[in-house]
């Protein structure tokens, strides 16, 4: 496949292939006859794969050594898990501290949900209803 077939499938810019394929996170593609680069098929699921740690936060230099390790072959197997575990471990701590400001989030959203209802319980007291509506938009200044 193309670069450009490659850009259309993956959700990279060519900019970006040619950039992970200089670093060596992608390998070299081969090519063909008039020198344009042809990717095998089978680059798609690599690339998803180096998406995904991307999008949990594993450093380039990371997914690198990642790579590397990758491309020695099976001997680097524990290597490569290990490198994953220490990965995920990361991520969970990030997925709870992200848990814990959820839950402030919506603590302090529902602080003002209870404020606007307290608004709407106060301006519904009968004492509030006889007084006419300029007075109360005043009062509410």
């Amino acid at each position: 496949m193309k670069i450009g077939q490659l850009v259309e499938r993956s959700g990279l810019t060519a900019h970006t292939i040619r950039y992970y394929e200089r670093i060596g996170l992608l390998p070299y593609a081969d090519r063909d006859q008039s020198g344009q680069r042809d990717y095998d098929a089978s680059i798609l699921s690599w690339i998803e794969f180096l998406g995904r740690l991307k999008a949990t936060g594993m450093p380039i230099r990371e997914m690198l050594h990642y790579a590397a390790l990758r491309d020695q072959g099976p001997a680097t197997e524990a290597a490569r898990r290990e490198l994953l575990e220490r990965h995920r471990e990361k991520v969970r701590a990030q997925l709870a501290e992200l848990s814990e400001s959820l839950l402030v989030l919506d603590a302090k959203i529902a602080g003002y949900a209870g404020i606007s209802k307290r608004m709407k319980e106060y301006d519904a007291l009968p004492e509030r209803r006889k007084r006419p509506a300029t007075v109360r938009r005043a009062a509410a200044r």
